[in-house]
């Protein structure tokens, strides 16, 4: 075992970290949750790691998302990642796709070119992306396909990491997120079950929310990134 590895596997023994290293994981969002998600992930012996996000680096993100700085504005967030994860593990398999997704078509790369991804390459995907609707088919999909499924409810608006929890989608509480997507897999005749953070706290707006564009609500790096350690914190104990 590499040396950097090894105070996680003096935790979990050389056969769960074996595990670790196979895994095949995709993070759907690398924000302030999903970024955070995703190094926790490699830095804990996940060897084998896709980051699909359609962004590039604005000066806004430098609050609270691990690939902004100020000298990686204006850059896709994915290539910014996979660069640092390569540095943190330079044997991992780290594969940058630059792209959105769309409902009823998966991913579409943003620079046009022919779309090649199927969920059964994976045995995990994580949910960090912020559209609503795009999270329902993502959730759908992902779990029809047989993957195992983590999902990021809202991290907006709240300043208290100690209020993060996890459950079951149909059983998470006192998030509004959390209710539109459990109604949206309900038409949807969803059966299955996948867990899901989110937060007990109550949200935080001093600008009014109906005087903000879209996707420009207030956030801050204590709850993002929980809610990103929560989340690699699922995936690994359940892979262990």
């Amino acid at each position: 075992m590499m040396e950097r590895l090894q105070r996680m596997e003096l935790m979990i023994g050389p056969e769960a970290m074996e595990r670790l290293g196979k895994l095949r994981v995709v993070v759907f969002g690398v924000g302030g949750v999903g970024s955070v998600c995703a190094e926790s992930l490699v830095r804990s012996g996940v060897l084998h790691l896709t980051l699909v996000d359609s962004d590039c680096v604005i000066e806004s993100n430098i609050n609270r998302q691990l690939p902004a700085l100020c000298s990686t504005v204006g850059r896709p967030k994915v290539d910014v990642l996979a660069e640092r994860f390569k540095d943190i593990a330079p044997e991992a398999e780290i594969v940058p796709v630059q792209a959105r997704y769309e409902c009823g078509h998966g991913v579409v790369p943003c620079d046009g070119s022919p779309a090649d991804f199927n969920f059964s390459n994976f045995d995990v995907v994580v949910d960090a992306i912020d559209s609503l609707a795009h999270k329902i088919d993502l959730l759908d999909s992902a779990s029809g396909a047989g993957c195992k499924v983590y999902c990021s409810l809202g991290a907006a608006g709240k300043l208290d990491p100690t209020k993060v929890r996890w459950a079951s989608i149909w059983e998470t509480h006192g998030c509004p997120l959390g209710k539109l997507v459990r109604n949206g897999l309900r038409k949807r005749k969803f059966a299955g079950e996948f867990l899901a953070v989110y937060s007990e706290e109550k949200s935080h707006f001093f600008t009014p929310i109906s005087t903000l564009e879209p996707h420009t609500l207030g956030s801050a790096m204590p709850v993002t990134a929980a809610f990103g350690l929560t989340l690699s914190s699922l995936v690994i104990r359940d892979c262990i």
